[in-house]
């Protein structure tokens, strides 16, 4: 019997730490938006390595990744990142990315980094 009460305990113990194991409410989790970020910044480093994005090309891409950026840390300033302001966001990264390809595609080139 003791073995039984010991083992809900554990049990209520541990199912009470994954509840508390959530994000925190001062940093509320994009994920989503995150990973399009990373991808988007992956695929502008692929393309100065290739060549098929110029210097200025490459710096005018990650200073609008820059201001992305920006603006997802004003929007989850307040604690929490609302549809309309996701929206927003899914609107800048659906720009970025139309950017990021016709500038790889334009007829600019580089000399591919090694």
């Amino acid at each position: 019997m003791n073995k039984i009460q010991t083992l809900i305990a554990f049990v209520a113990l541990a199912a009470s730490g994954a509840i508390f194991a959530q994000t925190p409410a001062g940093s509320p989790a994009t994920p989503r938006i995150d990973a399009r970020a990373a991808n988007q910044q992956k695929r502008i480093d692929q393309g100065v390595a290739s060549g098929s994005l110029t210097q200025t090309e490459a710096a005018r891409l990650q200073a609008r990744q820059g201001r992305m950026a920006a603006a997802e840390a004003k929007f989850k300033s307040d604690g929490v990142v609302t549809g309309k302001e996701s929206a927003k966001l899914t609107h800048m990264e659906n720009k970025n990315s139309r950017r990021i390809y016709k500038q790889k595609h334009d007829r600019q080139t580089a000399a591919p980094k090694a």
